[in-house]
């Protein structure tokens, strides 16, 4: 972790508020001075009560007198209003664009952090986080920096007011507190591990929630809904029963706090009273305490209100910077230099997944993919310290297509993906056109490179919008000349809406062959010199992986094209074919040369063809 992320580890909550206030932070601090203006002018008519029972006891009759004060006492109340409209609506206005900014950042980390860490965090959790608990956070921040600290501050000022006066009646105040204050201790006992482990139950639900939703098609289909809705009765029950037993053992210590503390006058009145009747104090300052006393109460109660919500608060920004404090990969802001051109180097290229992600803890997640999944049983299975990788070594010049095959679980794909700059290699280095990919900022890397998965993600809009995510300034007319070079242009406009049919969910309107040819027509849009095609026509026919194969072939001549297949037949062309077995490469060459060697690619090879020939 870098020291600017240790820096982060020992915010704070305020520190945490600055830091996502960004430049409205300045409109926090105008709101705290406004609510001292508010509180303070809720408090200054308990002063003019004060004066005018203290005047009425001397003897004074001025009803004009009177009147004036009673009218200054309307103007601090319509002052109270005012300023605490004044003070809310900036905090408000502050907080929306914090809680923004909390977002916004957090989703940009997630852009910087190895794409492990993130298949790792469930997505009911991620959601849960960005959008619930940032979202419960909203009353919290606008009234916490200028009410609390406002009421805090006034509360603090009026004790020493009513030292001032008569220290003894001051302390005959403060007799009750030491109740208030052990019933609090009892109220807050465990507070901070009761709220986490709410927060940890209401994250399994999210995520039973999800897992039961993505999966309600094989729960159908498999007759377990009973056994699955059982499941999310159970987290759901969970979920609130934390709170419910939470709130069962606070109910007392509650009651006793809110009771007690308040009640300043309980024991000023008998000690203050004893001392009027032996002559120690007038009637005047007696009744002025008192006064003086009640007043005090109310911004104490304010402040004492926001105590759990703060707790949560806190709570809430340690998830937040937990995943800020993730580590990232390591790319420059700037480039050191450009690359030369577009060939590919892999030099002694050592990685392994849960090293990516032992700060995170590696845990299957239901967002696994199959071909995640099968990288990770081989993490954990493999005897060299869980290393997926063991030196590997390759050169794929500028211009050319090179194929990665191999058993499943071998590592193909996390080749591919370390090319793609989706982690970081434990050891060894990529280099594009003879720089370090480590070296190059992540926007000129993206630019660079475009990559398809079979396990391909669109946004839920439009067909034309979801190619047009390849390049954004990109018309129209260009996206339909895509979509017609790609493969695609028939079956689109088959589509209801033909470009402007909305896809749905990660494209669930579409079968997965259709999302596929959309991707690689995506992928095609950005024109980037390197494509990596990650056995991106799995899902497609016979029929339609030939057009595809033939548009692919068509539109990136002249870049450096990798290509991870299943289907031994489409890559059979390739300059160079590389054959990963368990994380090594097994042999390489072209086409005829590895047919020739009589090794695991030929029988990779016969084993194609005598299941092509039984269909």
């Amino acid at each position: 972790m870098s020291n600017k992320n240790v820096k982060k580890a020992k915010r704070g909550l305020l520190g945490w508020i600055f830091y996502f206030a960004g430049e409205k932070k300045g409109q926090y601090i105008v709101s705290v001075f406004f609510a001292l203006l508010s509180v303070a002018c809720c408090i200054a008519p308990y002063f003019m009560i004060a004066r005018i029972v203290r005047q009425l006891m001397n003897g004074v009759r001025d009803w004009k007198l009177f009147l004036i004060e009673c009218g200054i006492t309307a103007l601090f109340w319509l002052g109270n209003v005012l300023f605490h409209a004044i003070s809310t609506s900036m905090s408000h206005i502050a907080t929306f664009n914090l809680l923004g900014n909390i977002r916004k950042k957090m989703c940009d980390k997630l852009t910087r952090v190895p794409l492990g860490t993130v298949l790792d965090m469930p997505s009911g959790s991620l959601k849960s986080i960005i959008i619930e608990r940032i979202d419960s956070m909203e009353t919290t921040l606008a009234h916490i920096i200028p009410e609390y600290t406002s009421n805090i501050l006034l509360s603090v000022a009026l004790v020493v007011y009513l030292f001032v006066l008569d220290w003894r009646l001051a302390l005959a105040c403060l007799a009750v507190l030491p109740v208030g204050f052990i019933a609090m201790c009892f109220m807050f006992k465990d507070g901070p591990a009761r709220f986490k482990y709410a927060l940890d139950k209401t994250k399994a639900l999210n995520d039973t929630a999800v897992e039961y939703i993505n999966g309600i098609e094989v729960i159908k289909a498999f007759g377990k809904s009973k056994s699955s809705y059982e499941r999310f009765v159970v987290a759901a029950k969970e979920g609130s029963d934390c709170y419910v037993e939470w709130m069962r053992d606070c109910i007392w210590p509650h009651a006793v706090a809110t009771v007690v503390t308040p009640s300043l006058i309980f024991s000023l009145l008998p000690i203050g009273g004893f001392m009027f009747l032996n002559g120690a104090i007038d009637a005047s300052m007696f009744i002025s305490v008192i006064i003086l006393a009640l007043s005090a109460v109310q911004p104490f109660l304010i402040a004492f209100t926001y105590h759990d919500d703060i707790a949560k608060a806190g709570a809430i920004f340690g998830e937040v910077g937990s995943i800020m404090n993730l580590p990232e990969l390591e790319r420059p802001a700037v480039d050191a230099k450009k690359p030369i051109d577009n060939s590919i180097v892999l030099k002694d290229v050592h990685f392994s997944y849960r090293k990516n992600n032992e700060s995170h803890g590696f845990e299957k997640s239901n967002d696994f993919s199959n071909k995640n999944k099968k990288d990770f049983a081989l993490a954990k299975s493999n005897p060299r310290d869980n290393e997926i990788l063991h030196g590997i070594n390759m050169t794929l010049p500028q211009g050319s297509y090179t194929a990665f095959v191999g058993p499943s679980g071998s590592g193909k794909s996390t080749i591919a993906r370390l090319i793609a700059s989706l982690w970081d290699v434990d050891s060894g280095s990529i280099e594009i056109g003879g720089v370090n990919i480590k070296d190059l900022s992540l926007q000129e890397y993206n630019s660079r490179v475009a990559y398809v998965s079979q396990d391909n993600f669109l946004f839920d809009m439009s067909v034309r919008e979801n190619i047009r995510l390849g390049r954004q300034n990109a018309s129209d007319a260009e996206v339909e000349e895509v979509a017609k070079k790609s493969g695609c242009y028939d079956f689109i406009m088959s589509l209801e809406n033909g470009f402007e049919t909305v896809v749905g969910g990660s494209g669930a309107h579409l079968s997965g062959g259709e999302r596929q040819r959309i991707a690689i027509a995506r992928a095609m849009m950005k024109d980037a010199p390197i494509v990596i095609l990650d056995e991106a026509t799995a899902y497609t026919d016979p029929e339609n992986e030939a057009i595809i194969q033939k548009s692919v072939a068509q539109l990136v001549k002249g870049k450096t094209l990798v290509v991870i297949a299943h289907r031994l037949s489409t890559v059979s062309d390739a300059d160079k074919i590389y054959v990963i077995k368990d994380g090594a490469i097994d042999s390489e060459g072209t086409h005829e040369e590895l047919l020739s060697q009589n090794g695991l690619y030929k029988n990779m090879w016969e084993a194609h063809i005598s299941s092509k020939d039984g269909e």
